[in-house]
């Protein structure tokens, strides 16, 4: 029995050796990651362009604001606040990009498991009879054996028919492990992390979007209230003008000409106030979906905009490539390419495997557990790579092409986070002069509407030019609050445009984890 023992740990042995010496020797194919070289400008040419003039809105003394991930509390408006923090808890679009980080990191997980050997119990157990009437080299029913173990208990001979009935009790353990020497199974692994990075830094490009269109959303609506009451105050203003306009017309002052121009203008403007609800209507809507409630639940109270835009930093160019989250996706797409090279080049070489069973088996279930019982196998395996017409030279072809594309896909990001910094910048700069110039435009509007009112009365204009006046007093007025509006967004989209404050390295999540 000691003999046996020995004779049987030799395979054993020899089978740990050369995995042991086969993991040591070990090496990762394909090639490592390396960011591709950009050439990064030292700052953006927008943000030393200054406004030729000060914008009354916002004071010269105005405190740089420092950049977090509550971004919109820089604008101090409690309602913003509110509607931010609802449209995080509820969104769907922000729910589904939470799901799809969670398959990432259960697909991650899925390759890591490959880094261990697959066991598996398959217990069974069988009854059988063969026929009496099939011939055998023995003279018996030839139920053979099995793991070494002669089913020959527990059996039956008829006496009609000669037949053999058997029983077979297995209870094995088998055991399968690729032994990873040219590194697949690390690539691969290397790749699901990669993507459950990038599936991460997907979360934080929907997160950004979802906290931009929120505040974009709500500056609309508050400048269409602005705008709303401006009209309705200018249509009071009219129907007086009316009431006066008639009188003078019974008192034979004025002809029904003038009667019909200010009816017209009063209508129109009636119109275009009726048009800015319509608006408004849309865009509360809007704010509901992003709130993940249904429009009837959502409502807006009336409040005009009178919010001055924050003064944002513009931070240095270097600052996106780690901050911008579509910029760190397209990285972590281009890591996971390039760790799928090297999948696809150890494809190349020969696959080790090691495979092992051992358990037990007994014609009787009642030594099934007997150490006599016992069984095993084990043994490595090798599969060469011989012809595959192709097929593993055109999929490392298709592989590096994808890799390459997705190169350019990540510059092409990087130029566009540049872009639409220098574009926020740019409108930031030029709408605060827009709006110095369209303040002293509604200033000169109203002396242009004083003016003509007082030559009218004095019989010295005709009512079409006081109408000419209402006109364009309110034109400028709408104007103001819609450059008032744009510097908002403006604002919104540059903070954006940077990361919205978001750095991963201090981000309390762990973006790189796999659970």
């Amino acid at each position: 029995m000691m003999q046996t023992r020995n004779t049987a740990s030799r395979p054993i042995g020899f089978s740990f050796l050369c995995l042991c010496s086969l993991t040591v020797t070990s090496c990762t194919v394909g090639p490592d990651y390396r960011r591709p070289d950009m050439s990064v400008p030292a700052g953006f040419k927008s943000a030393t362009q200054s406004s030729t003039t000060t914008p009354t809105t916002m004071p010269t003394t105005a405190p740089v604001a420092a950049l977090t991930t509550d971004w919109w509390r820089l604008f101090g408006d409690a309602t913003l606040n509110q509607l931010e923090e609802d449209a995080t808890r509820a969104n769907t679009d922000l729910q589904a990009a939470v799901a799809r980080v969670t398959q990432a990191r259960a697909a991650a997980r899925v390759v890591r498991s490959e880094f261990y050997p697959v066991v598996t119990l398959d217990p069974s157990i069988e009854r059988a009879r063969t026929s009496g009437n099939r011939s055998t080299t023995n003279g018996g029913s030839g139920s053979g054996t099995t793991g070494g173990t002669t089913n020959n208990t527990n059996s039956n001979r008829s006496s009609t028919s000669g037949g053999r009935t058997s029983t077979n009790v297995r209870v094995p353990f088998d055991l399968s492990y690729e032994i990873d020497v040219w590194g697949r199974v690390r690539r691969s692994y290397e790749a699901s992390v990669a993507q459950v990075r990038a599936a991460q830094d997907d979360y934080q490009v929907v997160l950004q979007t979802l906290q931009a269109d929120v505040a974009q959303n709500y500056f609309n609506i508050r400048s269409l209230d602005s705008q709303s009451q401006i009209l309705r105050e200018n249509v009071e203003s009219y129907k007086k003008q009316i009431e006066l306009v008639q009188t003078q017309k019974r008192a034979g002052l004025v002809g029904q000409t003038d009667v019909v121009q200010a009816q017209t203008l009063l209508n129109s403007t009636i119109a275009q106030e009726i048009d800015i609800r319509r608006q408004r209507a849309d865009l509360e809507h809007a704010l509901a979906v992003l709130l993940g409630r249904p429009p009837s639940e959502i409502t807006v109270t009336v409040e005009p905009l009178a919010i001055a835009p924050p003064v944002i930093p513009g931070g240095l160019p270097a600052d996106l490539l780690r901050r911008r989250p579509d910029v760190l996706r397209a990285e972590q797409d281009l890591v996971a390419a390039n760790a799928q090279v090297g999948v696809a080049t150890a494809a190349f070489y020969p696959t080790f495997r090691l495979t092992g069973a051992a358990g037990f088996e007994s014609a009787d279930l009642r030594h099934a557990l007997d150490w006599e019982s016992r069984v095993w196998s084990i043994g490595p395996s090798v599969s060469i790579p011989i012809f595959e017409g192709g097929q593993l030279d055109a999929n490392l072809q298709q592989v590096k092409a994808r890799y390459e594309e997705l190169v350019a896909t990540y510059r092409g990001n990087v130029l566009g986070a540049y872009r639409d910094v220098e574009d926020s910048l740019t409108d930031l700069h030029l709408r605060a002069d827009a709006a110095q110039a369209q303040d002293l435009a509604v200033q000169s509007a109203r002396e242009y509407l004083r003016l003509s009112t007082v030559q009218y009365k004095g019989g010295l204009a005709t009512y079409l030019q006081v109408i000419d006046a209402e006109r364009t007093l309110l034109t400028n007025e709408l104007s103001a609050v819609q450059i008032l509006n744009q510097r908002l967004v403006s604002t919104v989209l540059l903070i954006k445009s940077m990361g919205g404050g978001w750095d991963p390295q201090a981000d309390s999540g762990p973006r790189d984890a796999v659970r």
